[in-house]
């Protein structure tokens, strides 16, 4: 059961093979063997999860469950849950117990999932590699001495080494799909504004959007199916019909499912940066896409390398306005000795938040400052602009657009702990997508000649999630590279 996808625990727990309470059990022992190796979890939430199973096993006795009822999952530890430690990884909320549920953990509730726990992150989901948490680094399950990906590294690697069959993220700039290709595993990060970001501790609020975990695009499909819905509380959201992205991908497979499915190949993502390793898994990914039936063409986001230095005026900008409400008064860390209210203002913040968030809430405040505020955050606004406008016009010619998820694999722990910068170069190819709102799938499609694993990213048009999941549905039905497993996971 531990490596089963989420049709087959459907099936299982509707059959009475496995009861919900059994389920959950395995899989929370499973976190207690692994999980001081990876370090994936924060919180593990045992009672709750038991109660969860509980009243899901009464769900199914009486007929009446959902997709996910009875299935566990984790929780990214940037969603509130009611009653349960929520600390978005820093010692500044390492004491904040949410007395309400985050929307996307309530509609998850309401399905009937099982919360084990909340996922280690990049403290308030500032960072690339999952190193940056006050509770310590995310060890990558395909090998102890490299990163997850960040800044949903806890949920990736908890999905990848099987302490969880799904698990929510989200992403700001890449820390859903960026993650998933480090761990090999499969994540979506929709169309801004599809998921509620209410309950949702903010980052930057107009580039993060809630994702889905899952070992397959059909697992995803599911999660992102129970995730997504108008919420009148975010100004956000998008009121529109619901979809069951899953539904989409029942269609019968014929010898070429993909046939008249255009693929846009941007030149940019192809030329330099890229490790030779990856661009090899990734053009023969792109191969077996043209055997499914998909035809390529070759297009442009010529504004493309502008995404980095855009995306780190606007990210850092609107984290110093966000971050700015924890100051010690209302909720979290207060420092213990103070002279003055400024006083302890300073003396909390500065205990309470880590060196990188630090350094991006000092970028923010910076470029928001008076005489830099034109300068620099209006005009990453009109780059902004014109990098949406880029992926409009290559969508004319295509209907998905097809590139790496990351340039190299998973590096060492460490490795670019002094050099930032450097670090920030990692998400050359996912941060253009967030600044766009636009759709964006990683799944894994190779191993590196270090024998890690390969991403390739499928990037859609708004509200082009059930193209996205479809397509790489079709390819996992004719590869095998979702269903490889690191060590670890047995």
């Amino acid at each position: 059961m531990i490596h089963a996808s989420l049709p087959e625990l459907r099936r299982a727990l509707d059959a009475r093979q496995i009861s919900s309470v059994e389920l959950a059990t395995l899989f929370l022992d499973r976190i207690d063997a692994l999980d001081p190796q990876l370090n994936a979890f924060v919180t593990v939430d045992c009672e709750g999860a038991l109660a969860a199973a509980r009243a899901a096993d009464e769900r199914i006795a009486a007929g009446q469950a959902a997709p996910l009822t009875g299935i566990p999952l984790a929780h990214k530890d940037v969603f509130c849950t009611e009653g349960v430690l929520t600390t978005c990884g820093s010692k500044m909320l390492s004491n904040f117990v949410s007395p309400y549920d985050a929307h996307v953990v309530g509609l998850l509730k309401a399905a009937g999932a099982v919360s084990l726990g909340k996922t280690n992150m990049d403290e308030f989901a500032m960072g690339s590699s999952n190193e940056s948490s006050f509770y310590g680094a995310v060890k990558n399950p395909w090998k102890l001495d490299r990163v997850p990906g960040g800044s949903s590294g806890g949920s990736a690697a908890a999905v990848a080494a099987r302490l969880a069959p799904i698990a929510t993220g989200t992403d700001t700039g890449g820390s859903v799909r960026q993650p998933a290709a480090f761990c090999g595993i499969t994540g979506i990060k929709p169309t801004y504004g599809l998921v509620s970001r209410y309950g949702m501790i903010a980052y930057a609020s107009s580039l993060d959007q809630g994702g889905a975990f899952g070992a397959s695009a059909e697992d995803c499909a599911l999660l992102l199916s129970a995730m997504a819905g108008f919420d009148p509380r975010d100004s956000t959201s998008l009121e529109r019909p619901a979809e069951d992205y899953a539904a989409a991908l029942a269609a019968p497979a014929g010898a070429r499912p993909l046939e008249g499915l255009r693929i846009g190949l941007p030149r940019e993502f192809f030329a330099e940066g890229m490790a030779d390793d990856v661009r090899t898994a990734v053009n023969a990914a792109i191969e077996q896409y043209r055997a499914l039936g998909a035809t390529t063409v070759e297009v442009s986001l010529p504004n493309a390398r502008l995404a980095i230095p855009a995306y780190y005026v606007i990210a850092p900008a609107e984290c110093s306005s966000n971050l700015s409400r924890f100051d010690g008064v209302r909720y979290g860390h207060r420092a213990a000795e103070y002279g003055d209210l400024a006083d302890m203002y300073g003396k909390t913040r500065a205990e309470g938040f880590g060196a990188e968030v630090k350094r991006r809430i000092l970028v923010g405040t910076y470029v928001l400052s008076h005489g830099y505020y034109d300068a620099y955050y209006l005009q990453a606004q009109r780059l902004r602009r014109l990098i949406a406008q880029d992926f409009q016009a290559a969508l004319q010619h295509c209907d998905i657009i097809a590139g790496p998820t990351t340039p190299t694999t998973a590096w060492a722990l460490g490795q670019m702990a002094d050099d930032p910068v450097q670090m920030y170069l990692s998400d050359i190819f996912t941060l253009a997508i967030n600044l766009a709102g636009l759709p964006g799938l990683s799944q894994p499609c190779g191993l590196g000649s270090d024998g890690l694993p390969v991403g390739l990213q499928l990037i859609g048009d708004y509200f082009g999630e059930s193209r996205l999941l479809n397509a790489a549905h079709r390819f996992q039905q004719i590869t095998d590279w979702h269903t490889r497993r690191p060590a670890i996971a047995g």
